[in-house]
């Protein structure tokens, strides 16, 4: 008779906080896998990718501000659209008004 085990996924912020348990607040792997039903090497696989990528968390992301960058000045490009035309309305408004008044 197969069983089906329940796997849980544990998404990055788990992870983290798991290894955190363990690194810092000494938390043993065995009791941590017990409490998790988690498998020693698979915690073992976490705390390496964990090691291996950690600098990539101090790494400047510049494409990520440009982007951003690149978003304010679409936006503020949309702005100035904006007030061009409102202006653009005023003035032709402005135009008609001094032209129906007689004025030159």
């Amino acid at each position: 008779m197969n069983k089906k085990r329940d796997r849980k996924s544990y998404n990055p912020d788990d992870k983290v906080s798991i290894s955190r348990k363990h690194l810092l607040e000494n938390v043993p792997v065995s009791e941590l896998c017990n409490e998790l039903n988690l498998k020693p090497t698979v915690f073992y696989r976490w705390q390496k990718e964990l090691f291996e990528n950690g600098s990539s968390v101090f790494k400047k992301n510049n494409s990520k501000k440009i982007k951003q960058y690149e978003e304010r000045i679409d936006s503020l490009e949309a702005i100035i659209i904006r007030k061009n035309e409102v202006l653009a309305d005023l003035l032709e408004e402005y135009l008609r008004l001094k032209k129906n008044s007689g004025q030159s």
